[in-house]
């Protein structure tokens, strides 16, 4: 019976080391991309397949990563922000691209989510999604870093911050949708959103709407901020504060799609009409903007490419091989939610 073919065997025959051939099934950048795509083929030919347990006694890697999933509030059971469910897709995809499982493990934000979960030999690395409060998940992942866990997570992009981050250029977009809701015409904009440090991205779209504001001429007005979470409910008890109080609103800017839709019914409630009395736009895309009436205009962050980028950094971070922070740029998708019924359905920002 013939043997199994094995990476020596391969080694052999590309003309190469045993640990080069380990290294280019890996997909790992310290193989030039000639060499790996040789090897690769070599390895397709000879039908070989890793031995998962004797390589992992081998390297002490189990050849997974971890999702830590933080729980938000939602208005169903799922305490899941819609915006991550497709994110999860893409990194599944680019997990299976790698040649690595997924492990994906929902937690408490209070909860000691920061403790030894490389150590104990269930992941190799592990990708953070959502936080809640910042200030208080930051001294978190300085433990993560003190304790030398390989470790990536989805957020703001900050000059000063423990770890690697993949990110949406959240200043950027929030200005250029206030510009877009300027160039419409409105003049009294609402943002709906906590505008503080402890929620840095819905900070960073706030000085993009306060800077489009003032690159206009026009000073921004204190009351016509208001905080929310991002939750539906948020939004439409942070949008019947606005109008119960009677200040001049012609557009509102939510930070997010659920505060931007439950705004959206507040004004509805009132017997009001998007986008004709008060334009909206949100933040994120998620698929229930597609399907509100009217349609929500909103900022597309492309979650298929920060999944596939956030596997991809974890796995240069695991195997010692130099990563940097990334800042994604987003787009903006124009619906009839802001009166904009010329422009196309989605577009770069310009």
């Amino acid at each position: 019976m013939k043997s199994k073919t094995t990476s020596f065997d391969i080694a052999y025959r590309a003309g190469v080391s045993q640990s080069t051939v380990s290294r280019a099934l890996r997909n790992s950048t310290l193989v030039n991309e000639e060499t790996r795509k040789r090897i690769q083929a070599i390895a397709k030919e000879m039908h070989y397949t890793v031995d998962k347990n004797a390589s992992n006694l081998r390297s002490q890697h189990s050849d997974t990563l971890a999702v830590l999933l933080f729980e938000d509030p939602t208005s169903d059971d799922s305490q899941i922000n819609p915006f991550f469910l497709s994110m999860i897709g893409s990194i599944t995809r680019a997990c299976s691209q790698y040649g690595y499982d997924l492990l994906i493990s929902f937690q408490q934000a209070s909860n000691d989510w920061h403790a030894d979960f490389e150590d104990s030999r269930k992941a190799d690395g592990i990708i953070l999604l959502g936080y809640g409060d910042y200030l208080d998940y930051a001294h978190r992942l300085n433990k993560l870093v003190e304790q030398g866990t390989h470790f990536v997570r989805w957020g703001p992009v900050l000059p000063v911050q423990p770890g690697i981050t993949i990110g949406c250029d959240n200043y950027l977009a929030g200005r250029e949708m206030t510009e877009h809701l300027l160039l419409q015409g409105h003049r009294h904009i609402a943002f709906l959103g906590h505008a503080s440090e402890r929620y840095p991205e819905f900070f960073e779209r706030y000085r993009g709407y306060v800077a489009a504001l003032t690159q206009a001429g026009i000073a921004p007005d204190p009351a016509l901020q208001l905080d929310a979470i991002t939750t539906e409910q948020a939004g439409h008890e942070a949008m019947q504060t606005l109008l119960v109080q009677g200040g001049a609103c012609d557009a509102v800017f939510g930070a997010s799609d659920l505060i931007a839709i439950g705004a959206m019914r507040a004004i509805q409630e009132r017997g009001l009409k998007v986008p004709e009395d008060i334009a909206v736009a949100g933040f994120d895309n998620i698929p229930m903007a597609n399907f509100v009436s009217p349609r929500l205009t909103t900022v597309l962050q492309d979650t298929k490419q920060a999944g596939e980028l956030l596997v991809k950094t974890l796995i240069h971070q695991i195997n010692n091989e130099p990563v940097t922070s990334s800042m994604l740029p987003a787009k903006l998708v124009i619906r009839r939610s802001c009166g904009a019924l010329s422009q196309p359905e989605a577009g770069p920002v310009p």
